[in-house]
């Protein structure tokens, strides 16, 4: 894995500042320590900070040539059938001088031009300069695992790097905060693809690309695969099952490559499991391992990871870390940026650490959830759903919108219990209902968050408004296929992702995740939803093609998460430390807040009247980033060109 950057000059052919592009490249040290590379020409500048996996020699040094020097990249990732691809373009006449997948790229932008990402399995944000056309080439991989930045400043360069981090050692970016990338973030709990926390920077969305040309207008990114929910004729269970795991076997085995020490996360559930079973099952040495346990077992799996290593013999090891681990705090939000809420984000980095103790690659279970069907709130969206139908939305709404109101709130009983959050999701129609099942901050609570001036600056915007987007696109009427391509094009991307890519990265891990090979989810896009969720069940067919090699108790056990007891810590330990950052301080100073109400939440959590632990983590999260990445990196603008940069809404 690596880290890009790079500056163009859109308009002309102006010197490019090589002391700057380097600043933006040693930004991203972490997400290459093993070499740096710099590129710099008339008009054009590239980056690059490597993590060597495959061909660990000087020739899979970056920037990456061709023949003639008229073409060069810098690519994020790993291109898994580059081997294939290597076949082919020599036979229609390129040469190669290494055996890195970083080569593939630019011998294909030879052949395919912009063609060339449909050419390419795996997970990859990557910058192609072609010297004869003066035109850069960006693209992000189909599930948005790599990220890729980008702003045009107003001299008319265009920067992009792998992480914003780098793109904020440029003075020149300015840092005003996105009104509406504010309202996302109290909504979801991190800022979805294509807005940034910062106005003027942007996400290159997943699946898309961008095409630069000197003294053209920068257009729009361009989308160049999606998957489709489009059930198609199946045959037999059996044979289904049979299929399902032939394909899941390839995969993983796809993604075993590579010349540095390779190992695969376990935490015990379907997911991994699933991942170990495969490695085992190809890989002539023992699997390696590693997971961690905590000291509460209200949140400990630790017990399902190590019977899991013991079924298929691998090298695991483990470590337990205290349920009161939260001397992160602070750190965390440096990895990300950004505000990011997701405070899995924890646990993510204590098993990112560990693994690198033994290897450089490990392979995750992630986006099993999105694509099996595995989160509980799928089983309760359908559920809803089916009862909605029943009734016209003229009534429904009334009905169940007055039982809501009346019914008291029962925060510690059973899912089951809590008729209250059902009732009212009845009322709701079917992308409000699961706008507010995704919500980190629920509605009524977010509306009363913000100051008068702040829901000014909002303009009617509504974050719900991203769901309704992407659904209207999924091309299908099934409801769970519906929240499955939305969450494909949200959750996955702003927050599972992200959260795995930037903690893996701080400690110079790469991560691959199998479940997420295009083929193989386009494949399953076309199974019935009943074989994903099957009554209360889900990952159902996948579940069934696993038992013969999973335990049953792993296979069927409640999901447990990767959670951590926000709501314990802030009526215990960080009792004091919530009151003052989320009642004082930076928030204040925004103006974005009715601080009598910031107060009134936390005084409701501790008394124990409510659990507002999520509204008050994603308070805390957003305060730690104004004041460790966003008042920092405005004040060391400033000392660099002398502005008097503010912090702005």
């Amino acid at each position: 894995m690596c880290g890009i950057a790079g500056i163009f000059d859109t308009r002309d052919r102006k010197p490019i500042d090589r002391d700057l592009l380097a600043r933006m490249t040693d930004a991203l040290v972490h997400r290459g320590p093993d070499d740096r590379g710099l590129h710099v020409a008339t008009g054009i500048g590239l980056g690059h900070r490597r993590l060597s996996i495959i061909d660990l020699s000087p020739l899979g040094h970056q920037p990456l040539f061709n023949e003639d020097e008229s073409v060069c990249v810098v690519f994020n990732g790993e291109i898994y059938n580059f081997q294939e691809l290597v076949d082919r373009l020599q036979t229609l006449g390129h040469r190669f001088r290494s055996r890195c997948d970083t080569e593939v790229i630019v011998h294909a932008w030879e052949e395919w031009q912009e063609g060339c990402v449909q050419h390419f399995q795996g997970m990859y944000a990557f910058a192609v300069w072609d010297k004869k056309s003066e035109t850069v080439f960006l693209a992000r991989d189909r599930f948005g695992e790599k990220p890729l930045y980008y702003s045009l400043l107003d001299n008319g360069e265009f920067i992009f790097a792998s992480e914003l981090k780098s793109l904020l050692s440029n003075p020149a970016v300015r840092r005003d905060l996105d009104p509406y990338a504010v309202a996302d973030y109290f909504s979801y709990g991190y800022v979805p693809d294509p807005r940034t926390i910062y106005r003027n920077v942007m996400k290159l969305p997943a699946a898309h690309m961008l095409t630069l040309r000197r003294g053209a207008r920068v257009g729009a990114p361009q989308p160049y695969w999606d998957v489709t929910f489009e059930a198609q004729p199946q045959r037999g269970e059996g044979d289904l099952c049979e299929e399902l795991v032939e394909r899941l076997r390839k995969v993983v085995s796809m993604r075993m490559m590579a010349d540095v020490p390779l190992g695969a996360f376990l935490s015990g559930g379907v997911d991994s499991s699933a991942i170990v079973a495969m490695m085992a099952s190809t890989s002539q040495q023992p699997v390696n391992t590693c997971s961690i346990a905590f000291d509460d077992r209200a949140y400990d799996e630790s017990e399902y990871a190590q019977k899991i290593a013991n079924r298929f013999h691998t090298n695991h090891f483990s470590r337990t870390v205290a349920a009161d681990d939260f001397e992160l705090l602070d750190r965390l939000v440096t990895f990300y940026d950004e505000p990011f809420a997701d405070s899995s984000a924890l646990p993510t980095y204590r098993v990112c650490a560990l693994a690198r103790e033994r290897v450089t690659v490990a392979l995750s279970g992630d986006g099993g959830d999105e694509i099996f069907a595995g989160y509980r709130r799928y089983y309760w969206h359908r559920h809803e759903d089916n009862v909605r139908k029943l009734l016209p939305a003229s009534l429904r709404g009334p009905l169940f919108g007055l039982a809501g109101a009346l019914y008291p709130k029962l925060d510690r009983a059973p899912r089951w219990m809590r008729a209250k959050a059902t009732l009212q999701n009845l009322a709701r129609d079917t992308i409000s209902a699961y706008f507010h099942s995704v919500s980190v901050v629920p509605n009524n609570v977010r509306h009363r968050l913000f100051s008068q001036s702040m829901q000014r600056e909002f303009q009617g915007y509504e974050p719900i408004d991203v769901l309704r987007q992407h659904i209207a696109r999924s091309q299908t009427d099934d409801p769970l296929s519906q929240v499955q391509y939305a969450d494909l094009k949200t959750y996955l991307p702003g927050d599972i992702l992200t959260k795995v890519d930037r903690a893996s990265m701080a400690k110079s891990l790469e991560v691959r995740a199998p479940l997420l090979d295009h083929d193989f989810v386009q494949w399953l896009a076309t199974l019935p939803s009943s074989l994903k969720l099957n009554g209360r069940e889900g990952k159902y067919i996948f579940k069934k093609a696993l038992e013969p090699s999973l335990p049953r108790d792993v296979l069927y056990r409640p999901k447990m998460g990767f959670a951590v007891p926000l709501k314990a810590w802030f009526r215990g330990p960080l009792r004091e430390r919530v009151r003052q950052v989320v009642t004082r301080g930076s928030l204040v100073e925004t103006g974005f807040f009715d601080m009598s109400y910031l107060t009134r939440l936390v005084d409701e959590h501790q008394t124990g009247s409510f659990d507002h632990s999520s509204p008050i983590w994603s308070l805390m999260m957003f305060e730690s980033f104004l004041r460790n990445v966003h008042s920092r990196s405005a004040a060391s603008a400033s000392q660099r060109d002398g502005a008097q940069t503010q912090l702005t809404g």
